[in-house]
Order: structure tokens, then sequence, then C-alpha cells
């Protein structure tokens, strides 16, 4: 059963973000600009309304020991103290070319990534918040980033052209792309019958395991789609969770359990679930799974298709292409078969099937549609924080795991 915490905010809550340490702090923005900052006990320590009333769109915090926080509103980010929430401390106006999306910080808070509307992702140094460089390569929203840990130069976007893109940012371009609409086609040569209707894979959000090289995707099919990333920054095997009914909203790894692979999600069909991959064979290496050596089928990928766009008036802000760009599509020639049945992922080997069953740890009936998901430690109990169509949050602990 969840707790609930209640009174922060009047308005829908759009966004969850906590801070890393002993302090335990979490910050909540809604629809109207409201930002409210919480103790690990639910305890409301500070409430604030941006100026402009804009919709807060994501909320990270610095890593210590500054611990700042960073709202994103339209398209500006601005910075608040958690501890001393009467006013902004300082504003990046046009920190997005467009409405930000999503907002992701490096591991040592020098870089903070910036995701809009237009599809381009800005890096802005920290502090200070001068942009410093450009990401175009997407040609529709880009709805998430996030960086690799430990990776300061790598970055993942993702967005409603279905394409996620590895960035090399010393060098300001993309080390791989990857369509999603071709993996879900795959799937669905497989799987689809008669008059079967699929919603496409935009992507609603991106995660990477504390591991580095493990990449997870919730899309508008109600998958969430596993990359694994190898030596080289290569995309090594790929596969797909059959996770939600309707769209997958959330997934976010969770980085205090026993191993860097568990992952929680959220969808608009009101559930809440807790998966442990570590058995996956996207997540472990060829050769090293418990059931013994996999020998893995592959083909080669078909064509490239071309996605249909969610927005046409997006596309054409967005189809811009850096100089000096190189893709580098040497391991996207390869891809895995990977088919689903219920709540087993079935792995193509040779001219059988291997079945590995990877339904939900946990599993919670929500009952509203997930705007947010935020796995955090609260007075040392692992518990996952959801925010959805309501004012509240709602609270559910993890110790059964």
């Amino acid at each position: 059963m969840a707790r609930q915490w209640h009174a922060g905010h009047s308005s829908p809550v759009l966004c969850v973000g906590a801070s890393e340490g002993p302090e335990g702090l979490l910050a909540s923005g809604s629809e109207g600009g409201e930002v409210t900052v919480w103790s690990h006990d639910g305890t409301i320590l500070g409430r604030l309304t941006l100026p402009g009333e804009e919709d807060n769109t994501s909320v990270v915090f610095l890593p210590a020991p500054s611990r700042l926080l960073y709202v994103s509103h339209g398209e500006t980010v601005s910075v608040l103290d958690p501890r001393n929430l009467k006013r902004v401390v300082e504003d990046f106006q046009g920190a997005g070319e467009e409405e930000i999306n999503s907002l992701a910080m490096n591991y040592n808070g020098s870089a903070l990534a910036v995701a809009d509307d237009s599809g381009a992702v800005r890096m802005l140094e920290l502090p200070g918040g001068k942009v410093c460089r450009t990401l175009r390569r997407h040609t529709n929203i880009c709805s998430s980033v996030a960086f690799r840990p430990m990776r300061p130069n790598n970055l993942v976007s993702a967005g409603l052209d279905m394409q996620v893109i590895l960035w090399g940012l010393q060098k300001t371009r993309p080390l791989w792309t990857i369509n999603l609409q071709e993996v879900a086609e795959e799937e669905e040569d497989h799987q689809q019958k008669a008059g079967q209707l699929f919603n496409p894979p935009l992507v609603h959000c991106v995660s990477v395991a504390s591991c580095g090289n493990v990449v997870a995707c919730a899309a508008e099919d109600g998958r969430v789609y596993l990359l694994r990333v190898g030596s080289g920054s290569k995309i090594e095997q790929h596969g797909v969770v059959k996770a939600h009914s309707q769209g997958a909203s959330q997934a976010h790894f969770l980085s205090f359990f026993s191993h860097p692979y568990w992952l929680a999600t959220g969808g608009n069909d009101g559930q809440v679930a807790l998966w442990d991959l570590s058995q996956s064979p996207v997540v472990v290496p060829e050769g090293k799974a418990k059931s013994g050596a996999l020998v893995t089928h592959r083909r080669k990928a078909k064509g490239r298709t071309k996605a249909k766009q969610h927005s046409q008036s997006k596309a054409a802000t967005a189809h811009k292409v850096l100089t000096n760009e190189e893709e580098v599509e040497t391991e996207q020639e390869k891809e895995e078969d990977v088919v689903e049945a219920g709540s087993s992922t079935e792995l193509l080997l040779g001219d059988k099937k291997e079945v590995l069953k990877t339904g939900p740890q946990m599993s919670f009936s929500h009952g509203d549609k997930v705007n947010w998901v935020c796995p955090a430690l609260l007075k040392g109990v692992p518990s996952l924080v959801v925010a959805d169509q309501t004012s509240s949050l709602s609270v559910y602990s993890l110790s059964g795991v």
C-alpha cells in the first residue's frame, strides 16, 4: 500500500528528483510552475512558484556538496537553493531553443544536458549555464537525455523520432544511432497477427545503469527497449521487455541494490513495476548466463525505414546537421532476433528458442496514469516515489526485495 504525500502542490505533479547523500531531499515540480522540496519522511521543507507559472518538466540536483536544484520550465532552467526556497538563485534564460523536456547532470556536476521540443540537445557549463555546444540529429522532439555514469563525455538522447543516440561530446558527434522502429518491426515480423495494430515506439524516457553499459528506453508501444554498450562504445546486443499494456512513460535504473540491473517502470496503464534484469540476455554477455553459453543467431538489419513524424513542424525545425558529424554504423548492421511471449522474452538461438522469464519482481496497480517514477532511499528504505495526474505523491516501499 502506498503512502501519500499531500499538500505540496495544487496541480498535477509532472516530475520528481532525489538528491544523493544522507540528507535525502526530494524535489517535485508541477503544472503552473510550483516547486516543492521534501524531506525523506514527506515533510514539506519549502515551496515556490516560479515566475511565468509555466509547467515544470524536469528537476535535478547538483551533486554534493552544494546540492543546488535545477528546474526546467518553458525554455528556461532556474537554479534554486533547496534549503532556502524563497527565491530563484539564477535563471538560464533560453537554455532551450524551444520548450525543455528533460535535464541530465553529469556525475561531477560540471555540465547540464538540456533536451527540447526542437530536437536539439544543448550542453550547459556549470556554474554559469553557458551553452558550450548544441547537438543536432533528432528529427522530432527530444524527450529524454541521460549521461553514462562515470563517463562525462558520453550522453544518450532519445525522442519521438524513435531514435536513440549515443553522443561523444569531445567531438560533438554521434557514436551510434539506432532506430527503434526497425527493432519493433523485427518483433512484429515474428508476432503480428492479421488486423493487429501496434503503437510506434516513440521514446518517452531513457535511463543508463550505474555500470554505464546498459540503456533502457520506455516507449509508447508499452515496451522497454534494452541496449548493451560494449567495447568501443558499440552496441553489442539489444532486446525488448513487454512492460505495460499501454504506453511506457518511465524507466529508471536503481543504484542502491545489490547489482545495477534493477529497473523501475511506469506507464499509462497505471502500473508501476520493478524488474530484475540481471539474467537478461541483453545484460549478460554471451557465455556468462546461468543457463550456459548462449550462441546467438544474428542477421543483418532491414534497410532503414523512415519514421513517421509526431509533429511535422517540429521536424522541420530540427532537421539540421552539425559539421564534422560522423555516424558509426558498423554494429548497427548486426541486430539480435528477439521476440516476446506474454511476460517472457524469447531469444532466437540458431534454430531453437530459449525462453528467459522477465516478469516483474514487484508490481503495483497504481491506478492513475504515471507521470514520473523516482527511485529513492527514504530513511534507509528503498522506495519508489510516483507522480500521477493528481497533486499528491505516492511512495511505494521496496523493502520486500
